[in-house]
């Protein structure tokens, strides 16, 4: 800097490192020792006097706006301040220093004339961060921790990014349950960039932090085995423990448990467990990482367990954690009881829709029952639920949506408790406006039919639920967004309900194609449009890639295997036929051919003449018409539904039913089939809760009833199967139950699904004969059996296609060559489900199974007990696009055969597009 006053030019220099200090020196004469940031006296500069800036330069910076520096000081031209001794150097100094973007800050005074002061403030900047990597860990988990600190390059080096990857990693791994995590921070200088440097995030992450023993001091009513297991996310490590029914063999013998261990603990673990057994039991599968978040978490459960027991004065007074020699944990707890309390008297107050005793049955609470202020405030309502059934859900289903209420004790009597319900009805709420929002592409009034919530109604929660319900079931929206929200209007009693959606694509493509040689093209080509519109059809402007939004169905598929096979399938499903009732309305039509000997001709030139072609196929042409009502008793969760079938079967040279005679001709098949359903399902992809039934019967017109005095068992067998006759009932049941309360709509949890099939087909008299078609047929996955042959396809994982209802007998050993069918068949099963991934665009959920199931020649073989039993895992993926996908690898516990292992009984099944029955 130029040398303007040799004599008498002061700077001030206010340099900050660990905080800041102010230093005046004299630049000319600073002594070559000195380091620059250390204090010098000042020199004598006379008595303070005020100035005025009559200007301000910021030098040093490289990255910064100055101007937006200049106003972080506080400093302006024409500001008055003090010199020496103004504290407003101070104060700019602290204010850029605050921003922690700098490592040095320093003001100068170049120049005093008369009344005006010159300024420089001199900045040195942090350095920025050009490029960052991490050492010590998996690429994953490298990317997700750049992810959850926000570090980017070109970021400035300060301690609070250092310090704020310090916390992210320890945090993250601390989660996973490495407590001891640490990161060493390693600047290097970048010589290639101006003032910028490259940091190295050296993690080690150590061993796992585990809990190895939780005690428990002054717990004289609950044992500690019942505290540990509300502890969910705390676990102690797994280890050999006492039997509790054996401890009593060591209280009075000088053998201890460390005696066992010591005499037996050189076996290998599963020698070891079975030499320590019946003494000792081994804890399986118990994760014991320790997380601090859960910890906490599990000392509030253990309280909530206390209160639950009626003891609501309990506390943990004291809980310690400290390190065992194995880096490990121990926690140590002591727990204050309290004293053990009772409900008294329950009274009500301000009650006028429902009487006293009505609320008392709804509340199910007497006197003397233990304490416990959770199970009062869910039966009072307090927190909504679904599951209804409490004093809030009934007022609110009857239109009091403004309804408050307040339990309160109003007296404690040594053990008892008494308390007194207070409750503000007020006024029943009318519904004003239902406004619907997030609908791009379904036009409003296909989700303002599904709605309970209609104006000028009164208003009810119970038709809130159900219209969520409804919504979702339509499937062209996302279940975990659609949002509900009343807004109430007090001034005049009514409610207005906002209800918003998030579409979701729903229309699926299946498309397959190859080329045989031989046999020519294969593939099959499907399209299924879930929200057609058939009124748009000749409006090119909706077209996208078809007319939609009115929530109808339309879809095609062809499918060829060459000369072997093809088929052609239409369907249209019109849900609201009229459009003001909930009459659904199908038609589908479908054709399709096989030629089992296609290939004869192909075999014979490449073996010689050991096949004989033969033109021979079997056809089906068919067409149905369905009409389907939703019913108001005995609860509109029911539907009825009517179809008119009809199907022609046309057969040349074709034996597969092993039917002597049967090689020819044509058969028709007219039937009325009526069924009653009742669905109460949650949502249609991953059902959560609810329940589905369906039964149904199928009847053919009694063309032998006609003539009574005809025994048609004598005519040829084309004759009696040129019009097929019977009688056929179904019945279908399914649970879902979800294992735990999800805390959100879109939470995961392990659902339940129970099911019962059952079905039975008949004849009329026994002057007919039944014939092959509508017969049930059992194993398999549902695609690779030929239902062309219309046959009901009953899947069984773990089994291929059988004939026989004797379990002993295994179809992969050979079995009777009859392949008629069953006549009768019932099905049981069970699988537990989780979601792995509950987005729209890709669901996911994986299941174990157990499946037990088998089909009957008649019904006087008909056993229920007789059954092929399989259990498996399998994993479903739902892509909108393609439908459902599914997978699943099943044990047939019947094909196990002596000297065979499991990997002979197992079996992979692949589904598409539809759940198998």
């Amino acid at each position: 800097m130029k040398k303007l006053f040799p004599k008498g030019l002061l700077a001030i220099a206010l340099c900050c490192t660990a905080g800041y200090r102010v230093s005046a020196q004299q630049k000319d004469t600073l002594p070559p020792t000195q380091p620059a940031n250390q204090s010098v006296y000042p020199l004598n500069v006379g008595e303070p006097r005020q100035y005025e800036i009559a200007d301000i330069q910021v030098v040093g910076t490289q990255y910064l706006d100055k101007s937006l520096l200049l106003s972080l000081s506080g400093l302006n031209v024409g500001d008055k301040v003090t010199y020496p001794g103004g504290d407003q150097f101070t104060k700019a100094i602290q204010s850029l220093w605050s921003q922690r973007l700098f490592a040095d800050v320093t003001i100068y005074v170049t120049k005093i004339e008369g009344d005006k002061i010159w300024l420089e403030i001199g900045l040195t900047e942090m350095p920025r961060m050009s490029s960052f990597n991490w050492k010590g860990i998996k690429k994953s988990e490298s990317d997700e921790l750049t992810t959850k600190s926000g570090i980017r390059k070109g970021s400035v080096i300060t301690d609070a990014l250092k310090q704020t990857v310090r916390g992210t990693v320890h945090k993250y791994y601390a989660d996973k349950g490495f407590g001891n995590a640490t990161v060493r921070i390693d600047q290097r200088v970048d010589s290639g960039q101006v003032n910028s440097a490259h940091l190295t995030f050296v993690v080690n992450k150590g061993n796992k932090v585990r809990t190895e023993n939780i005690y428990f001091a002054d717990n004289y009513n609950i044992p500690d085995s019942r505290i540990k297991k509300k502890m969910k996310g705390t676990k102690e490590r797994s280890r050999l423990t006492l039997h509790p029914d054996t401890e009593h063999y060591f209280k009075d013998s000088v053998v201890t448990p460390d005696d066992f261990w010591k005499t037996y603990g050189y076996l290998q673990p599963s020698r070891a467990v079975e030499k320590l057994d019946p003494y000792f039991r081994f804890k399986l599968f118990s994760s014991s990482k320790f997380n601090e978040n859960k910890y906490l978490e599990d000392k509030g459960k253990i309280i909530a367990l206390y209160n639950a027991r009626g003891y609501r004065d309990a506390v943990i007074t004291k809980d310690t954690t400290y390190k065992t020699p194995s880096q490990n944990l121990n926690i140590e707890m002591r727990i204050a009881e309290g004293r053990k309390y009772y409900f008294g008297d329950i009274t009500w107050k301000g009650n006028t829709r429902y009487n006293d005793s009505a609320l008392t049955r709804i509340l199910g609470i007497k006197k003397g029952d233990i304490y416990n202020l959770e199970l009062l405030e869910k039966r009072l309502g307090k927190q909504m639920s679904q599951e209804g059934g409490d004093i809030t859900s009934a007022y609110m289903d009857n239109g009091y949506l403004f309804f408050q209420i307040d339990p309160v004790e109003i007296g404690i009597r040594g053990d008892t408790i008494d308390y007194e319900i207070r409750m503000r009805e007020g006024p029943q709420a009318t519904i004003k406006e239902v406004r619907i929002a997030g609908n791009e592409k379904t036009n409003e009034h296909v989700i303002r039919r599904e709605l309970r919530t209609i104006p000028g109604e009164k208003f009810s929660r119970q038709d809130l639920i159900r219209s969520q319900r409804e919504i979702s079931n339509l499937g062209f929206f996302n279940p975990e967004k659609i949002g509900i929200n009343p807004v109430p209007n007090v001034s005049d009693g009514t409610v207005d309900i906002d209800y918003t959606v998030e579409e979701k694509a729903n229309d699926q493509l299946e498309l397959s194609a190859g080329w045989g040689g031989y046999i020519g093209l294969t593939g099959t080509l499907g399209v299924t449009f879930n929200n057609f519109s058939l009124r748009n059809i000749f409006k090119k402007e909706t077209w996208d890639p078809l007319p939609s939004g009115d929530g109808q169905k339309l879809s095609v598929r062809v499918s060829s295997n060459g000369k072997a096979y093809r088929s052609y399938n239409f369907s249209f499903t019109e849900p609201w036929l009229g459009g003001k009732k909930r009459n659904q309305f199908s038609v589908s039509f479908y054709s399709s051919y096989q030629n089992p000997y296609a290939y004869n001709d192909y075999y014979k030139g490449l073996y010689g003449d050991t096949t004989t072609s033969t033109d021979g196929h079997f056809k089906v042409l068919g067409a149905s018409v369905s009409l389907g009502k939703q019913l108001k008793w005995p609860d509109d969760y029911f539907s009825l539904i009517y179809s008119l079938n009809y199907q022609q079967y046309k057969l040349k040279n074709y034996n597969y039913f092993g039917i002597q005679g049967f090689e020819n001709g044509i058969s028709n098949n007219v039937n009325f089939k009526i069924t009653l359903a009742r669905s109460s399902v949650d949502q249609p992809i991953f059902p959560r809760s609810g329940s589905s039934f369906m039964l149904s019967a199928q009847y053919t017109p009694p063309y032998s009833l006609f003539n009574p005095d005809k025994d048609y068992t004598k005519e040829p067998v084309s004759q009696q199967f040129k019009f097929i006759e019977y009688q056929k009932y179904r019945f279908n049941a399914e649970w879902y139950v979800p294992l735990s309360k999800p805390m959100g709509s879109d939470a995961k949890t392990f659902v339940l699904k129970v099911a019962a099939k059952f079905g039975y087909i008949s004849r009329y008299n026994n002057r007919t004969t039944l014939s092959p078609f509508g017969r049930f047929e059992l194993g398999g996955d549902g695609l690779s059996n030929f239902a062309i042959y219309d046959r009901d396809i009953i899947s069984q994982r773990g089994y291929p296609v059988y004939y026989t209802s004797d379990p002993s007998v295994n179809p992969d050993n050979g079995q009777p060559a009859n392949y008629g069918g069953f006549t009768v068949f019932n099905k049981y099963v069970m699988e537990l489900r989780y979601p792995f991934s509950l987005n729209p665009s890709s669901t996911i959920f994986g299941l174990a199974f157990l499946e037990a199931a088998n089909g009957y020649k008649d019904i006087q073989e008909y056993n229920p007990f007789r059954l092929r039993r399989s259990a498996g895992i399998g994993m479903r993926f739902y892509l909108p696009m393609f439908g459902l996908l599914g997978f699943d690898y099943g044990i047939g516990f019947d094909r196990i055969r002596p000297g065979g292992g499991l990997k002979d009984a197992a079996k992979f099944t692949f589904m598409l597009g539809f759940e198998p029955e």
